[in-house]
């Protein structure tokens, strides 16, 4: 089991605890209270998220280490807190193991993708498709 599953396995515990939709709505809300904010600068347009219907921002950075670290934000609360789930999911993993996971595993697991409307669920393909994206081109660089 990689440690992307391993960290999944632990947020969908997490989600187990709660008890319906509104409480954990909440708890995504809280988890993206948590990330730390990006500065003026990083809120460009190129580390624009294209897709999503809120303004989401990603900056990816390749560490010495081999791995990637990843840091986002949002103006929407709970788009925040999907950011922070992405980035528990990937942040601190090297590119490889970043492209062998399907983010629709996490979606599903946690129960977001039929939680979710239509257009954050698109929103959310769109922050994992960035993140994919960005480790392929750190892989193949």
């Amino acid at each position: 089991m990689s440690a992307i599953e391993d960290q999944l396995n632990d947020l969908a515990a997490e989600f187990d605890l709660l008890g319906d939709w509104e409480e954990r709505y909440r708890y995504v809300i809280e988890l993206g209270r948590e990330l730390a904010p990006l500065t003026d600068a990083e809120r460009s347009d190129a580390n624009k998220v294209r897709g999503c219907a809120s303004q989401v921002w990603l900056v990816t950075e390749p560490k010495a280490d081999g791995t990637v670290s990843f840091r986002g934000d949002s103006d929407a609360h709970i788009v925040r807190g999907l950011i922070a789930i992405l980035l528990r999911l990937f942040s601190g993993r090297r590119p490889g193991e970043i492209m062998a996971f399907d983010p629709r595993l996490a979606f599903e697991t946690l129960g977001l993708s039929g939680a979710l409307s239509s257009q954050r669920s698109n929103g959310l393909a769109a922050m994992a498709t960035r993140i994919r994206r960005d480790a392929e081109a750190l892989a193949a660089a």
